[in-house]
């Protein structure tokens, strides 16, 4: 298969991230017209619509792409709902790059809000006991701290991790976010202050993860044509997007499953789960790790933003640890990561989260990501994971 052509991001915007319970679509809206303005483009001449949809919001939240044209004013754009968990926005942003590749339309705009609950995200009330999601909390009581916190002990036990270096983590996101308008959490901490921050699931602290906030992400998305016909002639440009399931037996456990496949009667694949989602990507687009300037990655956890530098192949396995502790995945390294902060300072707006790492790559491509500025960046990718096998990651260049 010949790599698909690029589709232009054209135009990105924020809400910024905190927690107000306010209805999720006026936070999508405020960053629908902060991407149309930024891609100087009208609101009538949008053609599709992509929402991700928030499921905690009651009705509307189930059809977030109508019920934020709504509120933008009815144009009889098409649109696409879409969900996904924690991949639902790249999920929406792959529906609207496949109808402009399509030919179906020039113009889409991808929105991704939500409101979210106080405390942990929880599984919807009723008994559903064919329901793994509703199973693992009401029979295990695993929250998903819990699961971070297995994921942090397996580190530990594989490679050699400490909780030193898992408070590196959230030193160095909270050093970055310091100047992201956008974050909810701009505080630099010291290694000292989180490890000293109450202990919330063994050997994860309060510090070390993330939240879950309000907030909303949109970009604007067009044909390669449209952007030279509006004048933009180099455009950040979207190269691949990978929404990848496991493959059977997935012998590494995945939230919210109890145990993984058995390996008796098929061999493993020869790529994990979670190695699959970038390495998509990057056969889609022709590129390798080694090509990237930056990434933003899916860090609901200090342990787990380890994990997905050998997962998005930016060093081998087991070598994370070294490569966070020789500086260079810090700024000024030879490949930040989480540039934005992340989730450490943005926390968890579901829908919203992959759109805003990709509108966090599009700024750092443009050279426009003030006081988090990857000098030169070429080449960015996004990851993200949600339940039940959803895998995403979003690959842009210049």
């Amino acid at each position: 298969m010949s790599a698909p052509d690029p589709v232009a991001v054209l135009g990105a915007g924020m809400h910024p991230w905190g927690k107000w319970g306010r209805p999720f679509h006026e936070y999508g809206v405020d960053a629908a017209l902060a991407a149309l303005d930024d891609a100087g483009v009208d609101w009538a001449d949008v053609q599709f619509v992509a929402g991700g949809e928030t499921v905690r919001n009651g009705y509307p939240g189930y059809v977030a792409a109508s019920t934020l044209t709504q509120a933008l004013g009815w144009n009889g754009a098409r649109v696409a709902s879409c969900y996904a968990a924690c991949a639902s926005g790249a999920t929406a942003i792959e529906a609207a790059r496949t109808r402009i590749l399509a030919g179906l339309c020039d113009v889409a705009l991808v929105v991704g809000a939500d409101t979210t609950p106080k405390g942990f995200l929880a599984p919807v009330a009723g008994e559903r006991w064919d329901d793994p999601d509703w199973l693992r909390f009401r029979l295990l009581g695993a929250t998903n701290p819990t699961y971070f916190a297995l994921y942090a002990r397996r580190r530990m036990d594989l490679y050699g991790a400490t909780e030193a270096d898992f408070a590196k983590v959230k030193v160095k996101n909270a050093r970055h976010g310091l100047h992201n308008p956008y974050a909810r959490y701009r505080k630099e901490v010291t290694e000292e202050e989180v490890l000293a921050s109450p202990m919330v699931a063994d050997p994860l602290r309060l510090l070390e993860i993330c939240a879950t906030s309000d907030g909303a992400a949109a970009v604007v998305l067009t044909s390669m044509d449209y952007a030279k016909a509006k004048g933009v002639a180099a455009p950040v440009r979207i190269r691949a997007v990978s929404t990848v399931t496991p493959r059977f037996p997935n012998t590494v456990i995945e939230m919210p499953s109890f145990a993984t496949d058995s390996a008796a009667a098929a061999a493993p694949p020869e790529l994990t789960f979670r190695d699959s989602i970038a390495a998509a990507a990057y056969e889609e687009a022709g590129i390798g790790p080694d090509e990237l300037s930056l990434a933003e990655v899916y860090d609901l956890s200090t342990a787990l933003e380890l994990d997905w530098y050998e997962n998005i192949g930016l060093c081998k396995e087991g070598e994370a640890e070294k490569l966070l502790n020789d500086g260079d995945t810090t700024l000024g390294g030879r490949i930040p990561v989480n540039p934005s902060g992340g989730l450490a300072c943005f926390g968890e707006a579901v829908p919203a989260q992959a759109i805003a790492q990709v509108c966090e790559l599009t700024w750092q491509l443009r050279g426009q990501a003030e006081g988090r500025q990857v000098e030169g960046a070429t080449a960015g990718i996004t990851v993200n994971q949600g339940l039940f096998g959803h895998g995403s990651s979003v690959l842009l260049t210049t």
